[in-house]
Formats: C-alpha cells, sequence, structure tokens
C-alpha cells in the first residue's frame, strides 16, 4: 500500500486536463490533499469537484510569472497548509523547423516548460527544506531524454527540467526533500491531440492515422494514458519512494532506456 505523510499536501500545476488531472484524482484516491493551479478555473473546478473531501484549493496562475506564482502560492498555503508534494506539470509545445524557430517560440517554450518549473518550485521547495519533508516530480518528457526534430525549443527546455531535477536533488537530499522526474512518451492528452491535429492537417492523414503514426515510436505500439503516468508521479510522491532521488523515470513502454 501506498503511504504518505500524515495529513500530506499536494500541489499540482497545469491540473485542468490530462496528465495534470489524472495526477490530481489518483493522489486524492491515495488519501493526500490535493490543491489544483492552471490557467482555466473552469476546468480545475471540474477536476476540484472529482476529488471530493480530499480537494485542497484551487488556483488560477500564470506559472510564467513570477509575482503570479508567489501570490498564488501563499494564498493556496493560507487556504490549504503548507505543501509537501509539488507536481510541476503544467507545460506546452509548440514545433517548427530549426530555421523557422522565431526567438518569440523559443523564448514561449522556455518560459512555458523550464522557467515555470523554476518559479514555482523556487516558491515551494525552501519552505519544504525547514521542514524536512518533501516532494518535488517533475512532469519533463522523454523529449528531456533524447532528441526530435522540429521541436528544438520544446527539446531543450524539457533537457533543462531534467537537468535542474538532478541539480536540486543533489542540493536537497540531506534536508527531507527528493526531487525527481517523470519523462512520459507520446500521451493521450490534449497535447498529443494538438499534434495529431498538426499532422493531419499537414498531411491529410486521418485523426486515426495521425495517432498511429505518433505511437509508433512506442515499442508497445500505442499511447501512454494519462493514469500510467499519475501512477508514477504517485509513487514518487510517496514515503516509501525515500531514496530515489534525480532520477528522471521514463514512462514511455521501452521508447528510451535511462540508467
Amino acid at each position: 500500500m501506498t503511504q504518505f505523510w500524515p495529513n500530506a499536501h499536494a500541489l499540482v500545476t497545469g491540473a485542468g486536463s490530462g496528465i495534470g488531472a489524472a495526477t490530481a484524482v489518483a493522489l486524492a484516491k491515495a488519501g493526500v490533499r490535493v490543491s489544483v493551479a492552471g490557467r482555466r478555473l473552469d476546468a480545475l473546478q471540474a477536476v476540484a469537484r472529482s476529488l471530493g473531501d480530499h480537494a485542497g484549493a484551487i488556483a488560477s496562475i500564470d506559472v510564467t510569472d513570477g509575482a503570479a506564482v508567489a501570490k498564488g502560492i501563499a494564498e493556496i498555503e493560507a487556504t490549504a497548509g503548507p505543501i509537501d508534494i509539488l507536481v510541476n506539470n503544467a507545460g506546452k509545445a509548440g514545433s517548427a523547423p530549426f530555421d523557422k524557430t522565431a526567438s518569440t517560440l523559443w523564448g514561449d517554450m522556455l518560459a512555458s516548460n523550464l522557467t515555470s518549473v523554476f518559479l514555482v518550485t523556487h516558491a515551494v521547495l525552501p519552505d519544504m527544506a525547514k521542514r524536512g519533508r518533501g516532494r518535488v516530480i517533475n512532469v519533463a518528457s522523454t523529449a528531456g531524454l533524447t532528441g526530435y526534430a522540429y521541436v528544438s525549443a520544446y527539446v531543450a527546455a524539457k533537457h533543462g527540467v531534467v537537468g535542474l531535477t538532478r541539480s536540486l536533488a543533489l542540493e536537497y537530499a540531506r534536508r527531507g526533500v527528493t526531487v525527481n522526474a517523470v519523462c512520459p512518451g507520446y500521451t493521450d492528452t490534449p497535447l498529443v491531440a494538438e499534434a495529431a491535429a498538426n499532422i493531419v492537417a499537414k498531411t491529410g492523414r486521418s485523426e486515426d492515422e495521425a495517432k498511429a503514426a505518433l505511437a509508433k515510436v512506442n515499442p508497445m505500439q500505442r499511447l501512454v494514458t494519462p493514469e500510467e503516468v499519475a501512477d508514477t508521479v504517485v509513487w514518487l510522491a510517496s514515503t516509501g519512494a525515500a531514496s530515489i532521488n534525480g532520477q528522471a523515470v521514463a514512462v514511455a513502454g521501452g521508447e528510451v532506456f535511462t540508467g
């Protein structure tokens, strides 16, 4: 049985859909009080309703804005208590050939996928260390472990997330806090649906054919489910994973190997 600290409180960013929503639900089912953050308040409210008695705070936060993050974290903790488990899931993907990758796309990918992790973690981690307990789980991507063509900005940002994870894991290892990353392959989420739609628009393939093309990189020949990623996050957040630190765990059916 997965165990957590008494009255453990988790914050999941990007919790309105996909992996974030699945993670919030999985943590609540495990008995953790869960606060949810994101940009779409209506989606967050819907997720919070599904958490029942384990629902914590709801916060509409732009995680790329340092002032908004500081304000949002303060409000969450005033409502639901100190954060013991942080799941940095917020992010987005954008694609373009490198020679057509504008500085605006580059900046957006780094802000949304890497700087956001820095800002939220920076607002939460010092207090975890003072209390001597905490888990930080960063939802990265297999793009943080290998390279993919036409998504250079996204790949660079996700590699940065893995690097930040490893650095913080070493810095906080003796202070009761672990920091790990989960690296999903192509997962059946709105982000992948958007990627499939781009394939349809550019190639004329059907949606099923587009999704099959994305799934082809997985040796299991299918998309990962959000629940499979969420289950990995829940384990890393548990007290039983106390010696797992600085790892980038691939949830990708064998597409990439770590070690």
